[in-house]
C-alpha cells in the first residue's frame, strides 16, 4: 500500500507535462463566449494605449518644469546664495577689522550710539 500514492503522484505529473501553457491558455480562452473575450481585448488595449499617452504626456510634462525651473529659478537661487557668500565675507572682515563685537553689529558703522571705529569720523554734532 505504501507504493500506491507513489504511483497516483506520478500519474499527476504525466497530466501536466503532456499539456503546454499556450494549450492550457486556449482552453480557457474557449471557456468565455466570444463577445466576454472581445470586450476584455479592447478594454486591454485601451488601458496599454492609455497608459502609453500618460507617460508620453507625463515625460513631456517633466522635462517641460524642470527646463522652465532651470531657466528661470537657478539663477535666482545663485543670486541670492552670491550675496549672502558676500554678506557672510563683509562680517567677517568687520570681525577682523573692527573686532569680535563689530561684526555682529552692523549698525555702528554709521554712528548708532557708539564711539567711531578706527579709520571712521565721529557723527557731526547735533545742534545746541
Amino acid at each position: 500500500m505504501a507504493n500506491l500514492p507513489a504511483i497516483m503522484h506520478d500519474e499527476d505529473e504525466e497530466e501536466f507535462i503532456d499539456e503546454t501553457l499556450a494549450e492550457r491558455l486556449s482552453g480557457l480562452a474557449e471557456m468565455f463566449p466570444e463577445p466576454v473575450r472581445r470586450s476584455c481585448g479592447s478594454a486591454s488595449q485601451f488601458t496599454w494605449s492609455s497608459v502609453k499617452v500618460c507617460f508620453s504626456y507625463g515625460r513631456t510634462a517633466v522635462w517641460t518644469l524642470s527646463s522652465i525651473f532651470a531657466i528661470m529659478f537657478l539663477p535666482v537661487l545663485f543670486e541670492r546664495e552670491r550675496a549672502s557668500m558676500q554678506e557672510l565675507q563683509l562680517q567677517q572682515q568687520r570681525q577682523i577689522l573692527l573686532g569680535p563685537n563689530a561684526a555682529m553689529s552692523g549698525q555702528n558703522m554709521m554712528g548708532g550710539g557708539m564711539a567711531p571705529g578706527p579709520g571712521m569720523m565721529p557723527p557731526p554734532p547735533g545742534p545746541q
